[in-house]
C-alpha cells in the first residue's frame, strides 16, 4: 500500500514538473521592472537591476534608514526614544523601478508582482518562533470591493510561504476609510489615520510578535496607527517590513 503510494506521489511530481516546463515555455519569466524575458522567476534584468537602490540589512537598528559614514547603530531620530515599531525594514529604496511595480501591482492587476516582491522582502524575516505572526496591513471594505484583492496581503502569502511563518489575513481591518495620504506632509497622515484601524481577535494577537507587511513606506503613519492598535491589543512587539521606502522626503508626494 505504502509503495503504491509512493509511486503515486512521482507520478503527480512528475505531472507537476512538465506542467511547469510547458507554463515556462509559453509563458517565459520576464522582468518585473520592463517586461523583458529573464532566466529566472520573478526577477529583474541586468539593465534593471542595477537602477534599483538595494537596501541591505546594515542601517539604523530600528528603523533601517541608510546611516551613511558612521559607525552608529541607531539614526539621530530613534537613538533618544523607544520607537512603537521596533524594527524596520524595506528591499529598495523608493525610486522610478520600485514605482512602476506598486502602481502595475495596485492598479494594473498584475499580482505576480507580488512574488516578486515578497521574494526580496522574506530576508528579512529573521529569528522567527511560534510566536511570529504576519500581518498584512488592512484595505478598507470598500476599496477591497474597488480593486478586488489587497496588494499587501498578497506579498504576505509569499512571504508565509517561503519562510514558513504563520499568516494571519485578518489580523487587522481598516474601520475608517480614509482619504488618499498622497500630497499630505506627516502630521496631516498621522490625523488621518488615526484610529483607522481595530483587532479583529486579540486572542490570536496577545504575546505574539507581529510582522506587520506593506508594500511601500513613506512617512510611517499608516503603520505607526496599525502598531498602536496592534500593542494595545496585547502584541508583544511590532515590526515592520515593506517592498519599497521614501528615502528622500522630496518623493513624498510621488
Amino acid at each position: 500500500m505504502h509503495g503504491n503510494k509512493g509511486v503515486v506521489r512521482q507520478v503527480i511530481d512528475l505531472g507537476r514538473r512538465g506542467l511547469r516546463a510547458i507554463v515556462d515555455f509559453a509563458l517565459p519569466p520576464r522582468c518585473g521592472g520592463c517586461g523583458t524575458i529573464t532566466e529566472e522567476l520573478h526577477s529583474f534584468c541586468m539593465e534593471c537591476w542595477p537602477s534599483i537602490d538595494w537596501l541591505g540589512d546594515d542601517g539604523c537598528q530600528c528603523c533601517g534608514l541608510p546611516l551613511e559614514a558612521t559607525d552608529a547603530d541607531l539614526c539621530a531620530r530613534c537613538l533618544p526614544k523607544s520607537p512603537t515599531i521596533s524594527r524596520t525594514r524595506a528591499a529598495i529604496g523608493y525610486g522610478d523601478t520600485a514605482r512602476s511595480l506598486v502602481l502595475k501591482l495596485k492598479y494594473g492587476r498584475r499580482v505576480a508582482l507580488a512574488r516578486t516582491m515578497g521574494q526580496y522582502m522574506s530576508r528579512f524575516v529573521s529569528g522567527h518562533t511560534e510566536q511570529s505572526i504576519l500581518v498584512p496591513v488592512p484595505l478598507h471594505r470598500s476599496r477591497l470591493w474597488t480593486r478586488g484583492y489587497n496588494q499587501s496581503a498578497l506579498i504576505a502569502a509569499t512571504i508565509s510561504r517561503r519562510t514558513g511563518v504563520r499568516l494571519l489575513l485578518d489580523g487587522l481591518r481598516r474601520t475608517k476609510r480614509t482619504r488618499p495620504l498622497k500630497g499630505m506632509n506627516i502630521r496631516q497622515r498621522g490625523d488621518e489615520v488615526r484610529g483607522a484601524f481595530s483587532i479583529s481577535s486579540k486572542t490570536e494577537i496577545q504575546g505574539k510578535k507581529i510582522i506587520l507587511i506593506d508594500d511601500v513606506l513613506t512617512t510611517g503613519s499608516t503603520a505607526e496607527a496599525c502598531a498602536k492598535a496592534l500593542l494595545k491589543a496585547g502584541a508583544a512587539e511590532v515590526e515592520l517590513i515593506c517592498f519599497a521606502r521614501v528615502v528622500r522626503p522630496a518623493l513624498f508626494a510621488r
